[in-house]
């Protein structure tokens, strides 16, 4: 089931910033966009020169992208009058994908991207405060009951976006929401905060939660405050997990098992 709007899915073919290394990016922003169930099981990409065309990417740079999807066994391509490339969800593969994501991002950008994410989802949980309606509001509960309930990462993952873009559309904002649909994204390149932790994920559904109660009671100061509390919390969580991830490097480094390069985030840790 496609869990986000529309609005997310114009997101994920959107075109790549300038300056960034193309290839990889790509893999990123399809891998993300699995992830959130943005595109599903089986979904047949566009054609090459028009996902190329809607990315801002040479072709020669689209097919090195999904080549490497092959090879993580993310995307099957078929030949012949009814082929294509077409989506396969693997958690295994997903999980490395963020896992490197991770690795290259340093404390500061993690902290920079968590204080953005404080600004926009505060924000929306302010303004749902005075403008949810109560079937908004009933909206919300039954996705935290749902991710209460959830036992697959990717199913946590996907409800967990849903939660921030479905708040986000209570503002009655466009751009806010289409804010947070792309903080959404960008995220989904990384790992889900809570993880495979049944205490984390507690504490994730309990965050949600008191944030909905406070926008039913519209009290819109607290479910601002809630909800900065709440994300603060989980970018320590990320941080957290980026400097076990540079340090469990480091020791492989020292035993000679499996050299690595040092991520930025291990470099400023060092100091």
């Amino acid at each position: 089931m496609r869990l986000l709007s529309g609005d997310a899915r114009r997101a994920v073919f959107a075109p790549l910033d300038e300056g960034v290394v193309r290839s990889e990016a790509v893999v990123r922003r399809l891998g993300s966009a699995i992830a959130l169930g943005l595109i599903v099981d089986g979904e047949q990409l566009p054609a090459e020169a028009n996902l190329a065309t809607s990315l801002n990417v040479s072709t020669m740079t689209l097919r090195d992208a999904l080549a490497d999807l092959r090879a993580r066994g993310l995307v099957e391509t078929r030949r012949g009058r009814a082929g294509g490339s077409f989506v396969r969800t693997r958690d295994e593969a997903l999980a490395g994908l963020s896992q490197v994501r991770l690795e290259e991002l340093g404390t500061s950008e993690l902290r920079e991207l968590g204080d953005v994410h404080v600004a926009v989802a505060g924000t929306a949980a302010r303004l749902a405060a005075r403008r949810a309606s109560p079937l908004e509001v009933t909206r919300l509960r039954e996705i935290v009951d749902r991710l209460a309930g959830a036992t697959d990462l990717t199913d946590k993952r996907r409800l967990d976006a849903r939660y921030f873009v479905e708040l986000a559309a209570c503002t009655q904002s466009v751009r806010l929401t289409m804010a947070e649909i792309d903080l959404q994204t960008e995220m989904g390149q990384i790992p889900w905060p809570a993880g495979g932790s049944g205490k984390r994920l507690r504490r994730v559904v309990e965050g949600h939660a008191l944030v909905v109660q406070a926008v039913e009671e519209r009290d819109e100061d607290l479910a601002r405050s809630r909800m900065e509390e709440h994300l603060t919390t989980r970018t320590a969580w990320l941080v957290d997990l980026h400097l076990k991830a540079a340090t469990a490097g480091d020791r492989r480094d020292e035993t000679g098992l499996a050299p690595r390069r040092r991520t930025r985030g291990a470099r400023v840790a060092a100091r």
